[in-house]
């Protein structure tokens, strides 16, 4: 690692410049598995490649550049830098493209941050869970091997497999789903490739949602995502939503440069709220407006919270 103060970058032999990643959630047993395909340009040569890993667990990890795949040698962890280091079975050479592709498993963990699990219990009184995101600042290395550098920035294919009764959200929207048609009762959802971003407004959502729609005056698609039974509370952050967008595509004379616009509930959530690029995550008492008992000093908090987020986009 590149020693910087009071932190440590990784080494500059490689970039990355688009991740191909998939992810299988698995909201019974708390787990989740995956693979992710991620572009390379080699600047320097090297026989290894250090990528942010922490709670995850590498099981393959092979190197293609051009028509040919080399399995790699072996791999080691670095817990106290959150590394892990992929030995390389063939020197990859300056100059030239590859693919570092890897499958991984890791834990939907109850932490609040990384690829983690949040319970909420549905109108009929049982508990169940959803699995939900928080990457910044710096653990989307907790959700799959990465380089988690905001400098870093990459575009990102991504496809998550879930139940075929869950909402699954991304920060694209989706232009495909598919029934997996292996019995396993899993549908195949896929998402538009995003811009180039930092790993940390990366985002994803799996579980049971209802939704309020709109859209801005210039055109974009604006969904509030409420737990089920309560879309009529998310009507109010959906319009200062569409108004917040159309506010600064005028202020800035430039569009909001995503298709589409979705903001979340999180039963559990550390922050207030998350500005993931195309899908914004909030504590629920943030994002949930109820004319019958919400005080006015909470409905400004709201309308505040959803503009300051609308900001960062």
């Amino acid at each position: 690692l590149v020693k910087c103060v009071n932190r440590n970058l990784l080494p500059t032999y490689v970039t990355p410049m688009h991740y191909d990643l998939s992810l299988e959630p698995d909201l019974a047993a708390f787990t989740f598995k995956g693979s992710v395909e991620i572009q390379l340009m080699c600047k320097f040569p090297c026989t290894q490649i250090t990528l942010h890993c922490n709670t995850v667990v590498v099981q393959k990890a092979t190197l293609t550049v051009g028509e040919e795949s080399v399995e790699a040698t072996g791999w080691t962890y670095q817990a106290e830098d959150e590394t892990a280091t992929i030995a390389l079975g063939k020197p990859f050479s300056a100059g030239t493209e590859g693919v570092l592709t890897l499958e991984f498993t890791g834990e939907l963990n109850d932490k609040m941050h990384g690829f983690y699990r949040s319970a909420y219990t549905t109108p009929g009184g049982e508990q169940r869970h959803m699995a939900v995101t928080q990457f910044e600042s710096t653990h989307a290395r907790e959700a799959f091997p990465c380089f988690d550098e905001p400098l870093l920035k990459a575009t990102f294919d991504i496809t998550l497999s879930v139940p075929k009764a869950l909402v699954a959200l991304s920060n694209m929207n989706i232009v495909k789903e598919d029934d997996l048609g292996d019995g396993s009762g899993l549908k195949a959802v896929k998402y538009a490739r995003t811009p180039v971003m930092s790993t940390y407004l990366v985002a994803f959502v799996v579980g049971e949602y209802d939704a309020v729609e709109g859209s801005s005056a210039e055109g974009t698609a604006v969904r509030v995502w409420t737990p089920e039974g309560l879309s009529e509370q998310g009507q109010f952050a959906l319009d200062v939503a569409c108004k917040t967008l159309s506010f600064f595509s005028n202020y800035f004379d430039n569009k909001f440069p995503l298709p589409k616009m979705d903001m979340v509930a999180i039963p559990d959530f550390a922050a207030g709220a998350m500005e993931n690029w195309g899908l914004v995550t909030y504590r629920t008492v943030l994002i949930l407006y109820n004319e019958k008992t919400t005080p006015a000093v909470l409905k400004q908090r709201i309308a505040y919270v959803v503009c300051h987020e609308l900001a960062h986009q």
